[in-house]
């Protein structure tokens, strides 16, 4: 389908059936989700998409659905509690020995599973005044337990190069920070924005930068996308992988271990693989449990060990991350083991063709 000129991100619901990414049949309820919900969708992500296929897993995480009005029992503001382990605006301390420092609330795209959906995007916030920045890096300074602060929002990353290397000098300076985490999806939104100046406003003395990129389809990792982190991990920065597991995009074999092959093929760690949160209105887009267990099982020993998640449930509440993936091993009864007789408790493993081992094996 021929697309007529268009901004360089899409807004509204106007600017979708515009570019054949929503009917026009739909775009007095997409208006009334954008009423609630921040939209935006770089021209380089609505290239990826086929407008020809209704079920498209890159249309499925960015474009705007009326399902997104319906509120699921449980859902809510802020699923995995942020709130209750902020001691200063800016910081969230939920783990000893490391923060989350929530730089800015706006993003180059919004993702619709967004957890923090109700916290980001026009109308809020766009970053931290003045006042608590220099607040934020005061309780930095006063603990130091933090070994690590990962850079968060909001997406980092939309902030000027200038901006970055004033930041990441004034973490590094602090003597107990020895790791700085920058979380972003700007090089899968807009690749061409990860230039040789931010990337060099990254690179700091005294601490080690590491980028989390976040990604969901093997398709998001285009050839400009690859290029882009090239430019990262060539200067010395090691990145991971961060995706969350979604109904209609993901929730497939082959497709999980494409995505995985494809983040190691890019020089990137597979790190989390996030079941969905309870963030408002993105029941459509959350598996179960088990279905998620399933899907982690089926990559094991069938592709490589790099290509390996952990599969995390972040318990809402502010409880923090638990691994959630599937389980190989449990306890048989005692058994007498050697010469002596001693009491040894014999296991059963499963092995990644679903098969069951006893260890120590009978008569060993």
């Amino acid at each position: 389908m021929n697309r007529i000129e268009r901004p360089t991100t899409l807004r509204s619901a106007a600017d979708l059936v515009a570019q054949g990414l929503a009917d026009p049949s739909e775009q007095a309820a997409l208006e009334r989700v954008a009423e609630r919900y921040a939209v935006a969708v770089t021209t380089h992500l609505a290239d990826l998409i086929d407008v020809d296929d209704p079920n498209d897993p890159i249309a499925r995480q960015f474009v705007p659905s009326e399902e997104e009005l319906v509120a699921a029992p449980g859902e809510r503001g802020d699923p995995i509690g942020d709130d209750a382990h902020a001691p200063v605006p800016g910081i969230v301390h939920r783990y000893p020995d490391r923060v989350l420092l929530k730089l800015v609330h706006v993003c180059a795209v919004y993702c619709r599973f967004c957890f923090r959906r109700e916290m980001v995007g026009p109308g809020k916030d766009n970053a931290l005044s003045e006042d608590a920045y220099r607040g934020a890096l005061d309780y930095i300074r006063a603990h130091g337990e933090i070994w690590e602060v990962i850079l968060t929002g909001g997406d980092p990353l939309m902030l000027s190069p200038r901006r970055l290397k004033e930041i990441m000098a004034d973490l590094a300076d602090i003597e107990h920070v020895r790791i700085i985490r920058i979380h972003t999806r700007l090089p899968v939104a807009d690749p061409r924005r990860i230039t040789p100046a931010l990337v060099d406003a990254l690179k700091v003395q005294n601490a080690a930068t590491w980028v989390a990129l976040h990604a969901n389809h093997p398709r998001e990792l285009s050839a400009e996308v690859r290029a882009a982190c090239a430019r990262l991990v060539d200067a010395g920065i090691p990145m991971v992988s961060q995706s969350v597991l979604l109904r209609g995009v993901n929730d497939d074999a082959a497709v999980l271990a494409a995505l995985m092959r494809a983040f190691v093929e890019t020089r990137i760690k597979p790190y989390y693989l996030h079941h969905g949160d309870l963030a408002p209105g993105t029941a459509h887009l959350r598996t179960t449990l088990a279905q998620g267990q399933a899907l982690v099982r089926s990559l094991r020993g069938r592709v490589s060990g790099l290509c390996q998640p952990d599969y995390v449930l972040d318990i809402p509440g502010g409880h923090g991350k638990a691994p959630v993936g599937p389980q190989y091993l449990t306890a048989e009864d005692s058994v007498e083991q050697g010469h002596v007789a001693a009491a040894q408790t014999r296991y059963r493993v499963i092995d990644y063709c679903g098969e069951a081992h006893l260890y120590p094996p009978a008569g060993e």
